[in-house]
């Protein structure tokens, strides 16, 4: 073999060898090793998290009331900025699922070059002559450009579909943050009275523990030394034991609180902060009408809302599925561009339309009809079983608040009563040991019975607060976003004013104001008997849940006409109004009375004028 033969070969073997090479640092290139997050990157993490929870809130200038509570966790709580960007997300999603639904649009460009011309000889198709001279018609290198428009009727209906859904998807979120908003204001309110309840007995809390302390230790010097008798000694310290032990576990119990609602404040664990003093507030009596509760429990629920935003999720994902069992029909066109030069026409416009149906999908479609079916159940289901746990939750939640009521009752006597012990006992205390000690005991008493009301009417606030959130009430207006701390604090209050006043009267903010009618008297002429009879009607509506507003309530036209002759008079009331649907309605009652009778007849005239036609009443409000 001589030299030219051995190089010739080598080179043969040359790009074999690059090949592997270039095969081995790819795959070398494709290993991936696990590699353990270092110190370091976990301390930039924790640094980097720390210093991003607290930002942009307003310092804390003084001490902070429920309502400032309520509106600090509203705008700094975490959990609550999750459920916002998660609602922002699939607000996001919606816009861009929405672009689906646009035709498609592509633009194209490229550059092609090959090592030799492409090309081949040719066979007559009539008279299979074969032609001996090679002919290409590419060039080796050329560019190619174009732009096509291309629409599907098919993807067009399930981009229509995937966008409902996502919009769905965004209501779902918007109701869960909701709820993270009816629960807020819920633990605010348990947290809050709690933690001001510890903090107005911390101070005699520590006083009386020092004393019993000190109690303690002179009891037990008195048993050694023999002054008092050894059962009555142990007597005075297991009581005294007893009781501190209990104020210790009250304490403790509502101290806890206070970092609680430093949590859903999002307040820095090492921030101190004093909760402003608060006037204890009749709260309302346990509502009656359970069977209303239920109903706006039912309407209200974020959850239930929920279920229903899915179920129509539910009705979409079938339409899909029946949409994709039809031919898809594609309509293109298009302008391309080739720079090969042994080209006849360089550039050119195309367009056409393709029908294409996957047969096989018939196949499926009884089991496809068979499971959305089962979906439908499925949901139903789940709703209903939801349904039946809220239904349980109402009943239950105003039980709770009903008990939580008469349990601050006792409470209450019972901490008036301890207090009066202490003071008695005090006032009684002398000479002898037994005595100071039996004082210290009683107070230490009156001291957990301090405690234990103030934990009761904490647990009242709690019961309340529950029932309020089982039923579903939005706690403020969705528009606080853009408010700053001092006028969601105002809202807050204003609301929270609105709520103890008329608890389970208030309407969700999902359905507007209840309606209210304005009172308007015509035919009485004496002022004094119009605003009696005034006083009369307002009376009588609500006791059949019908506000009276003289501003935005829906004018109630009641029109007195009389008479008559021989000492009698007849007497007819009017009654007009326009209805939810915008209609003109009437009705009227007719009565017979002695001439120049008292104004009480009138007005016993103008109550059963009311009650004889209160169904007709409603009826144009639209009340049940």
């Amino acid at each position: 073999m001589n030299k030219t033969d051995v190089s010739s070969r080598a080179l043969g073997m040359l790009p074999r060898s690059m090949v592997v090479l270039a095969v081995t640092a790819v795959m070398a290139g494709c290993t991936v090793a696990p590699k353990a997050l270092t110190a370091e990157e976990v301390q930039d993490r924790v640094k980097n998290d720390t210093s991003k929870m607290y930002t942009e809130q307003e310092a804390i200038r003084g001490p902070i009331s429920m309502e400032e509570a309520v509106a600090r966790s509203l705008k700094y709580n975490l959990d609550y900025r999750l459920k916002k960007m998660e609602s922002a997300l699939a607000l996001g999603l919606t816009d861009y699922a929405s672009y689906d639904m646009l035709p498609q649009m592509v633009a194209s460009a490229g550059y092609t070059k090959r090592s030799n011309y492409s090309g081949g000889t040719s066979i007559g198709i009539l008279d299979g002559e074969m032609s001996d001279r090679p002919t290409s018609s590419d060039e080796r290198s050329r560019s190619l450009r174009g732009i096509e428009f291309s629409w599907n009727a098919l993807d067009f209906g399930v981009s229509y579909y995937r966008a409902r859904q996502q919009g769905d998807q965004f209501l779902i979120a918007e109701e869960r943050r909701r709820k993270v908003v009816q629960n807020l204001l819920q633990d605010v309110r348990a947290a809050y009275w709690r933690a001001l309840g510890a903090q107005r007995l911390n101070d005699q809390a520590d006083d009386i523990v020092q004393r019993a302390n000190l109690a303690l230790s002179r009891s037990r010097e008195a048993e050694t030394q023999k002054i008092i008798p050894p059962g009555l000694a142990l007597a005075y310290q297991r009581a005294l034991l007893d009781a501190t032990t209990l104020l210790n576990q009250r304490r403790q119990d509502l101290e806890f609180a206070k970092r609680e609602l430093a949590a859903l404040m999002n307040v820095p664990p090492a921030a101190t902060f004093v909760l402003a003093e608060a006037d204890e507030v009749t709260l309302p009596a346990a509502p009656r009408d359970l069977a209303r509760l239920e109903d706006m429990a039912l309407l209200q629920r974020p959850e239930l809302r929920e279920e229903d935003f899915r179920k129509r999720i539910s009705s979409d994902e079938a339409r899909k599925q029946m949409l994709s069992m039809l031919p898809g029909i594609t309509f293109n066109y298009g302008s391309q561009r080739d720079s090969n030069s042994f080209l006849y026409n360089n550039s050119w416009s195309q367009g056409g339309v393709s029908l294409a149906w996957n047969l096989m999908r018939l196949v499926a479609l009884p089991a496809m009809k068979d499971a959305q079916k089962y979906q439908e159940q499925t949901d139903e289901a789940r709703r209903m079983a939801l349904s039946m746990a809220i239904l349980t939750q109402t009943r239950v939640s105003a039980e709770r608040y009903r008990l939580a009521l008469e349990d601050f009752k006792l409470a209450d006597q019972a901490a008036q009563v301890d207090s009066r012990l202490a003071a008695y006992t005090k006032a009684s205390v002398t000479a002898k040991l037994e005595s100071e000690l039996e004082a210290i005991r009683t107070q230490a008493r009156s001291v957990l019975g301090a405690y234990q009301r103030a934990n009761a009417y904490a647990n009242a606030h709690i019961a309340f607060g529950r029932l309020y959130n089982t039923v579903g009430f939005d706690p403020i207006a969705d528009d606080f976003e853009t408010n700053d701390l001092a006028t969601l604090t105002q809202r807050v209050k204003a609301h929270l004013q609105a709520t103890e006043k008329d608890a389970f009267a208030l309407s969700s903010n999902l359905f507007g104001r209840a309606t209210t009618v304005n009172v308007h008297l015509a035919g009485i002429t004496d002022p004094v008997q119009q605003v009696r009879m005034k006083a009369l009607v307002t009376e009588l509506l609500a006791r059949h849940e019908i506000t009276t507003d003289a501003k935005e309530g829906k004018p109630l036209t009641l029109a007195f006409e009389s008479s008559g002759s021989n000492g009698l008079e007849k007497a007819s009331w009017t009654l007009k109004m326009t209805d939810e649907a915008g209609h003109n309605q009437q009705a009227s009652f007719a009565t017979t009375i002695p001439s120049n009778s008292r104004a009480s007849v009138y007005e016993s005239s103008l109550m059963a004028a009311l009650n004889a036609n209160l169904g007709d009443i409603k009826s144009w409000l639209n009340v049940d």
